[in-house]
């Protein structure tokens, strides 16, 4: 959940009507005012968020069936949580899914439950504060009217988890507001706050918690202007628009998620384009859809995915202790670190060499505040915690220092011995290295048990991982410290053992190098790209070289090469020549591909790829992360899954390169490098790993 909002609700007093009394509900609390207006507050017994669990909906349905006979003058709904209403169904039960029928028939007893609540003749108010997503979105979509805190946030999140809305949301949604905008929040999984979904129609007020009770009365008696859908609503709705419109939204969503890799979307159109003239209609063809969707892969790895999140959450183990970060190195990635840090609300101090590198990363962070942070004030603060230091004497203060100079040994080594000598008691010594061993960096230390490996990856902003980096003489105290670190900045910690590239490099150096390869055979770079996108990957292996810099995946691949020999193919003479004129990529505007204004400039597609392509490009992928696990570097392999999708965007609908080995089969898996080795040579070799791998 948004922190900003957390950091408001923290310390509210939530209006709640009549105190609330020990009833016959284990999840909720219900009591009536002097008005005769009953309040029925969620409270999901043992957590501290609302989700809409099996047992909830039955017993919001035995609270219906009461309310049909003994009628109170109105009902308010609201969460008794302070951390948000509700933040959806509760996921847990999607787990092992894969039946359709089973769906659809637990999917119409919710139908029914929220058609019996919305056709009460008793007027009923959602009174919404902090998150109201998925299914709590469709349990007040079934209110007659909906009062926000000026704080709500209202989404579909469901497109995520390759679903879309199953209680009733996608007629309710479409039938209340424009729905243009409705299917546009449903497709893209985006959230609004309290004053868009005023302006949408989708609340009738927007309130302060003072003013809550005033509002309900105004909403129960009469008083409230409820918002009713529009002309233009019946407009957008009619068939002929309906074909249109879908057409286009069909094309949008094509450009990011392909239909083959995410029915979702496209399921979402169909329903609306067939059905959606009639929200009667379209609420009955709903159920059958979301059934559908439920049993497919894309949906269980999706929701797969959405549990390994929560499982490297909790891999941080505890309330960060770090307030004070210096980070030296003003480049793309130190700057950005920086950047991030003190938008999670810490003192950081940025040091380097040279003035111009402080200016540049400190304007990249005004644009990142200015677009992530909704309030002027907010990036004004977040600028003050910024802190440029030219002398570098933060590092005397700080109790974290990241180094993120260029990947060569010997500077790294000189930045030590410089901050070793000024560092507090306590203080930890970071890098941010990409590839090169701990037990290398750490051999010019008096106290190598303080340096740490905190590997970020690019961009800092969207990509969620990183990978904290252990040696055999680390103090654990401080790799603890580390971790919590990680997790306080809203990062994913991926604990791994210190080896050449360590897990997500040393993964992707394969795939990268064996794109160049390619190249060298003549294969164009337009269709190399095309074969990892057709797999599922955000981007192909030439445009991310691009996005990182060929200069360091020329360094990254010189390391690792130099440690596992050839098992990696070697970088070609063009790449080296490429580097030593300046065409390191998006940063110089030029590399493989042109760029401008940040964005990639690509001509027409020369060829279509084919799955021998695929095959070279994914596969030592999945070779390499099975290596890992038989090395130890990492113990977990649904971690490893959760780091390469997080670290790199690997293709999130395949669960990660070792679901997608499982999925294939391990000895499939295993034969197809063996015949990869037949074609092209060693560096397929498949690893002793796949024999023990299940």
């Amino acid at each position: 959940m948004d922190s900003k909002i957390m950091n408001v609700l923290k310390d509210r007093v939530l209006e709640l009507g009549p105190e609330p009394v020990a009833g016959p509900y284990k999840n909720f609390k219900v009591t009536r005012d002097e008005d005769g207006i009953a309040w029925v507050l969620i409270d999901r017994a043992g957590t501290s968020a609302n989700t809409l669990s099996t047992e909830v909906l039955e017993e919001f349905a035995s609270i219906v069936t009461a309310m049909e006979t003994d009628r109170p003058a109105g009902i308010v709904l609201r969460s008794a949580k302070k951390s948000g209403f509700v933040a959806g169904a509760d996921i847990n039960e999607f787990k092992g899914l894969n039946d359709e029928a089973t769906v659809q028939s637990a999917i119409g007893r919710v139908h029914g439950i929220l058609d019996r609540f919305e056709a009460l003749k008793i007027p009923t108010v959602a009174v919404i504060h902090g998150f109201c997503l998925g299914g709590g979105l469709e349990l007040v979509l079934a209110c007659h009217a909906r009062i926000a805190i000026d704080d709500a946030r209202f989404g579909f999140p469901e497109v995520l988890l390759g679903l879309h809305p199953g209680f009733g949301g996608t007629a309710r949604f479409a039938h209340l507001v424009n729905p243009v905008e409705a299917m546009t929040m449903m497709l893209t999984g985006k959230t609004i706050d309290a004053r868009k979904a005023k302006s949408l129609g989708l609340v009738d007020a927007v309130t302060q918690e003072r003013h809550v009770r005033g509002a309900v009365k105004d909403a129960i008696f009469g008083r409230l202007r409820r918002n009713k859908p529009g002309a233009l609503v019946s407009i957008l709705n009619f068939a002929p628009v309906r074909g249109l419109l879908g057409s286009r939204m069909r094309a949008q969503a094509n450009k990011t998620a392909p239909q083959d890799h995410y029915p979702a979307p496209y399921a979402l159109i169909d329903l609306w384009e067939r059905h959606g003239g009639s929200r009667k209609d379209m609420l009955a063809a709903e159920q059958p859809s979301f059934a559908k969707l439920m049993v497919t892969p894309t949906a269980r790895n999706l929701i797969r995915v959405f549990f390994l999140r929560d499982e490297m959450k909790k891999l941080a183990g505890g309330k960060n202790t770090i307030r004070h970060v210096h980070v030296i190195g003003a480049g793309a990635m130190g700057g950005d670190i920086a950047a991030w840090c003190a938008n999670r609300g810490l003192r950081v101090t940025l040091a380097d060499m040279k003035p111009e590198p402080i200016a540049g990363a400190m304007k990249r962070a005004a644009d990142l505040y200015g677009k992530v942070i909704r309030k002027k004030i907010g990036v004004r603060d977040a600028l003050d915690r910024l802190i440029p230091d030219l002398n570098g004497d933060g590092a005397r203060n700080a109790d974290l220092i990241i180094e993120a100079v260029p990947e060569k040994l010997t500077l790294k080594q000189k930045v030590y011995a410089g901050v070793e000598a000024v560092m507090k008691p306590g203080a930890i010594l970071a890098t941010n290295t990409s590839s090169i061993p701990l037990q290398d960096l750490r051999t010019t230390l008096k106290n190598p048990e303080r340096l740490l490996g905190l590997h970020f990856f690019n961009p800092v902003s969207r990509l969620q991982l990183v990978e904290v980096v252990s040696h055999d003489g680390v103090d654990q105290g401080a790799l603890a410290t580390a971790m919590k670190f990680v997790g306080g900045i809203d990062r994913l910690p991926l604990p791994v053992k210190s080896s050449p590239g360590f897990l997500v490099n040393r993964a992707l150096t394969p795939y990268m190098l064996e794109a160049m390869v390619m190249m060298d055979e003549k294969i164009d770079k337009t269709t190399i790209d095309a074969a990892a996108e057709k797999f599922g990957m955000p981007m192909g292996p030439i445009e991310l070289a691009d996005q990182v810099g060929l200069d360091i995946c020329l360094a990254v691949g010189d390391e690792l090469r130099e440690r596992f020999g050839e098992a990696l193919p070697p970088a070609p003479a063009w790449l080296r020549e490429k580097v030593a004129k300046g065409e390191l990529g998006r940063k110089t505007g030029k590399g493989f591909y042109d760029w401008k204004n940040g964005k990639v400039q690509k001509g027409p597609l020369a060829a279509p790829p084919t799955d021998d392509m695929i095959d070279r490009l994914i596969l030592p992928m999945s070779n390499v992360c099975v290596a890992c696990l038989r090395e130890g570097i990492v113990d977990n392999a649904d971690v490893v899954d959760g780091a390469m999708i997080f670290g790199t965007g690997y293709a999130p609908f395949r669960g990660g390169p070792l679901n997608y080995a499982r999925t294939r089969g391990p000895e499939n898996v295993s034969n197809a490098l063996a015949a990869l080795v037949q074609l092209y040579g060693d560096r397929f070799k498949p690893d002793a790993g796949w024999l023990t791998f299940r």
